[in-house]
């Protein structure tokens, strides 16, 4: 079927972007985060064609179905961040995926040769284990036969202007490392920096791995850091009508928008429902080759409307809603009252094709 709208995802920029965190870091290597469906950008997709890359080590998932699905895609590591139900985590961890464990009790229903990762709570309190908790739960683990293969904890507010709380949690972070190591467990996988983990200390929070979600996707979080990020997706949609509006008449929902003059207009087949965000009514444009046009009227849950009076506009072109360097995810996010990540995400994956980009 003729796609309604298309996610174009450029390999290039998303290789480009892990190469320049990893190097931010103190070029360790990369434990991708392609949990939500790859931010919007399909996980399958971007898992089949990046899992050959030397930067990433491994691929971090949120959710049981997620490492089941890409499971099959990779030979690296899968970690999944969050805790499943007991008996799915008996399961997962016997096909082979790394489970995340902040407390002593998951520990104690996992078979032996688990592989985990121990998660520390420094500050973020949503998941994790107390600090002085870590070394008698690591060494209970490897008492049972679990294979305890990296300690993690995640950063609050790195992304703050001057990063108080979050260095405070990184120094915490590193004295779990050196009370570990001096109770005899040398050798483990240490990693605590997201994307803004990563902008904000670089290689004093490198350790041996990193998790950028959103920078590896192309945004920033500190662009004081000077990080060169290109956005990953192009977001394309089909023209699926069009007709000329007289003066005076209104369009769509509300009636919020009325035509001066004679308009003509393209009706796009995107909408909130793709993932196109309603709440950026009246402030968002579309580009129909170098042409910048508005888009009129409120978005509807599967189409929206764009004024391409005196172009050459065709049923069955396609229109850049969202694009590489252009009216990216940071563009529509302030309209939507919302961040980069949910407008990310929020692309549908059920409604949306995803092509992939290999050109520089």
């Amino acid at each position: 079927m003729t796609p309604r709208v298309i996610a174009e995802i450029h390999l290039a920029h998303l290789h480009a972007n892990l190469l320049a965190l990893s190097r931010r870091a103190g070029s360790v290597p990369v434990l991708f985060p392609v949990k939500a469906n790859a931010y919007g950008h399909n996980a399958a997709l971007v898992v089949k064609h990046t899992t050959d890359w030397k930067v990433i080590w491994g691929f971090a998932v949120a959710s049981p179905e997620e490492a089941l699905e890409i499971l099959p895609l990779t030979r690296k590591p899968v970690l999944l961040l969050t805790p499943p139900a007991h008996e799915d985590a008996v399961q997962l961890a016997k096909m082979g995926v790394r489970l995340t464990i902040s407390s002593l009790e998951e520990v104690l229903y996992l078979p032996a040769g688990s592989r985990i990762h121990l998660k520390v709570n420094t500050g973020m309190n949503r998941l994790g284990m107390r600090p002085e908790e870590v070394v008698r739960i690591a060494q209970t683990a490897q008492h049972r036969g679990l294979l305890v293969e990296g300690v993690f904890s995640h950063f609050a507010s790195a992304d703050d202007t001057h990063p108080v709380s979050a260095t405070r949690q990184l120094e915490m972070f590193k004295e779990v490392k050196f009370g570990l190591e001096h109770a005899g467990l040398p050798g483990l996988i240490y990693h605590i920096s997201n994307s803004a983990g990563v902008e904000a200390f670089g290689a004093d929070a490198g350790f041996n791995l990193i998790r950028p979600g959103i920078a590896a996707y192309g945004f920033t979080t500190r662009p004081e850091a000077g990080l060169e990020l290109k956005p990953v997706m192009r977001l394309m949609t089909r023209v699926g009508y069009l007709h000329t509006m007289q003066p005076g008449e209104k369009v769509s929902y509300g009636e919020l928008w009325t035509a001066e003059k004679e308009t003509r207009v393209a009706t796009l087949q995107i909408g909130y429902a793709d993932g196109y965000p309603r709440s950026a009514t009246g402030h968002v444009k579309a580009r129909w080759g170098q042409e910048w046009r508005e888009v009129i009227g409120r978005i509807c849950m599967d189409q929206c409307m764009l004024d391409v009076t005196g172009l050459d506009v065709q049923i069955g072109d396609y229109v850049e809603v969202m694009g590489f360097d252009e009216i990216t995810a940071t563009q529509l996010a302030p309209h939507a009252n919302t961040i980069e990540y949910e407008v990310l995400t929020g692309i549908n994956a059920r409604r949306v094709q995803h092509q992939v980009v290999l050109k520089e």
